[in-house]
């Protein structure tokens, strides 16, 4: 029988080592299946036109999960219901929350666009599409993230996402706007769905992948701790949270696997005379600051 140590040392062996290939083999589910586990997410989108082209497009592609997180315009405004065609089913269907982070609650893998052209923290390792996807299909309950129309997604809202992605363009015009770079990716995920073989019926499994909410919770008792022992310090938290975000998000951490790292903090916590708090307001100072889209996704 296993020990703690013995999890724990296998646990971290495995970071880093699984690449986009190894993903490519495990894909669990026919090309339906696979669709109808990613939910597309718009943040604050601003163009009924734009909305209205979005569920198109997702009829289209045979998408069906969609969250509009404090829209700014409305979903069943006549000009979304002209532009959606035939896709006007969806429009009523849209889900609809204030934040972010509501609109991603069970998905164990979550993919941010951008299209800004600046220099990124080292960890994100942006990726384009067609090199991203197939981690998306095989992972389950999955997001696709684009930002607001003029803005694209800050660098906080890009740091709750496992992976970022950017669509190639030319250096003369990158910019898309929030349709194009809906139907572009909508399209490489339909084409990777029909490509995937019809595997055999998946085999129930213990290891199960924890969910967005499960990672966020521990993210923030992991930054309590750092920041009460010291390690952390309020003004450059946000900073150092982003390599270990992207550390322990590179692992594909199960829900049994983040229960043990927070008996761990829990057990830290204990030894050092406190229980877990949340952390310092002070930590939630975006980093680094945004500038509007250059390129790619969305304008």
């Amino acid at each position: 029988m296993d020990t703690i140590y013995d999890r724990i040392k296998l646990l971290f062996s495995t970071l880093g080592t699984l690449g986009d290939p190894d993903l490519v083999q495990i894909l669990t589910h026919s090309g339906p299946e696979q669709l109808a586990q990613v939910r597309l997410v718009l943040v604050q989108p601003s163009g009924p036109r734009n909305v209205g082209a979005v569920a198109r497009i997702m009829k289209n592609m045979g998408l069906r999960q969609w969250v509009l997180v404090d829209p700014q315009c409305d979903p069943l405004d006549a000009e979304a219901l002209t532009a959606a065609v035939h896709g006007a089913d969806l429009l009523h269907q849209a889900q609809k929350v204030q934040t972010l982070p509501e609109a991603l609650q069970g998905c164990v893998q979550v993919f941010g666009t951008t299209g800004r052209s600046q220099t990124y923290p080292l960890e994100w390792q942006i990726q384009s599409p067609r090199q991203a996807f197939p981690a998306l299909l095989a992972a389950g309950p999955a997001a696709l993230v684009f930002g607001p129309e003029d803005r694209g997604l800050s660098n906080e809202e890009l740091a709750l996402c496992h992976r970022q992605i950017q669509i190639p363009t030319d250096a003369t015009y990158p910019s898309l706007n929030l349709a194009q770079a809906v139907a572009i990716c909508c399209y490489e995920l339909y084409t990777l769905a029909c490509q995937s073989p019809s595997p055999p019926p998946p085999v129930p499994s213990p290891q199960k992948l924890a969910p967005f909410e499960l990672l966020e919770g521990f993210f923030g008792h992991l930054e309590a701790l750092l920041l009460q022992i010291g390690y952390l310090r309020p003004h450059t938290a946000r900073r150092k949270m982003l390599k270990f975000r992207a550390l322990f998000q590179r692992a594909g951490l199960t829900v049994a696997e983040v229960a043990l790292l927070r008996g761990i903090l829990r057990q830290l916590q204990w030894s050092q005379g406190s229980s877990y708090q949340k952390p310092l307001e002070a930590s939630k100072d975006p980093i680094p600051p945004t500038r509007p889209d250059s390129r790619g996704i969305p304008s």
